[in-house]
């Protein structure tokens, strides 16, 4: 994960989510049943030019495509039931979004979520949405035992809220997980032993564990049925952000050193994975909405 993904995690923290109606079949293991695109892939065009953006993404054969991005109570400038009808008019599917769930949508005091969380629950029920994800940890809680507990009852919570309205909550990993320790664990482990399955989907990130934790294949392998929805990546070396990050950045699809093609056969086979979703964050000077077309391009040749 690139510098500028982490920093948008860390001090946004708004992305939410959205979709819409999706089949009841969504959560049958062992089926593909949708390749789509993580909008931040082309965050530059869905800042200034979101209608037009989502309509060559249509016109390029996309489907489904996941947010990453919610804002006071809007998604890319529209409201929940504007994002909805632009979505139906180009014939595209949401089925997930991007927000952070941090320790402060919790209500101490009542026992409760706060409004905020309330809303972004609220919002991606009227979207149809059936994921929300949330794609970071805060990292005071990643090193404080009894905060990580909180957390974990926060997400197993967070997935009885969405479960009234017939999503699930999900957890999206990037590369701290598979470096940091609570006792003798990592973090990952701690995270897919202290959540509920049937109310907490993960959603593996390939690309953002390499260069820590690179054997995709065996995580399927040790959480089976676990991975309803997966970030398709490939990564290459970088030496942009020596100082950070894993010391790889992601590519165009069969460009990297990732063995996605296999990492795909297996997640059919034993995931539970549903959706595959393309993110491509650094484009080594192509031009991103070029790079998307031929990640779909790729995908299509290799039967998905």
């Amino acid at each position: 994960m690139n510098s500028s993904r982490r920093s948008f995690l860390k001090t946004g923290a708004v992305a939410v989510t959205a979709a819409t109606l999706m089949p009841k079949s969504i959560f049958a293991a062992g089926k593909i049943q949708h390749v789509g695109l993580q909008l931040y892939s082309v965050r530059d065009q869905m800042r200034t030019d979101p209608s037009g953006t989502l309509k060559k993404l249509a016109d390029m054969g996309y489907v489904t495509v996941e947010h990453a991005n919610y804002v006071n109570r809007k998604f890319y400038g529209y409201t929940a039931k504007e994002f909805r009808k632009l979505l139906d008019d180009l014939g595209l599917v949401m089925p997930s979004g991007h927000t952070v769930m941090l320790p402060s949508h919790w209500d101490t005091a009542t026992n409760d979520f706060t409004d905020a969380w309330k809303w972004t629950v609220e919002d991606a029920a009227v979207l149809g949405q059936k994921y929300v994800f949330s794609p970071w940890m805060d990292e005071k809680v990643r090193t404080d035992k009894a905060a990580l507990d909180r957390t974990m009852e926060q997400f197993n919570k967070s997935g009885e809220l969405c479960q009234k309205s017939g999503m699930k909550f999900g957890y999206h990993n990037h590369d701290f997980e598979f470096t940091t320790m609570v006792g003798d664990m990592r973090l990952f482990d701690y995270i897919m032993q202290h959540t509920d399955p049937k109310l907490v989907s993960q959603q593996l990130d390939i690309g953002n564990m390499y260069g820590r934790e690179n054997d995709a294949i065996g995580i399927l392998k040790k959480y089976p049925g676990r991975f309803e929805s997966m970030h398709v990546k490939d990564e290459i070396k970088s030496a942009e952000h020596p100082n950070e990050g894993t010391g790889y950045e992601s590519c165009i699809l069969g460009k990297g050193v990732l063995p996605v093609k296999e990492v795909l056969k297996v997640a059919k086979k034993i995931g539970g994975t549903g959706y595959l979703i393309i993110e491509q964050e650094s484009y080594q000077g192509m031009d991103p909405m070029d790079s998307v077309k031929i990640d779909l391009q790729t995908m299509k040749k290799w039967g998905y």
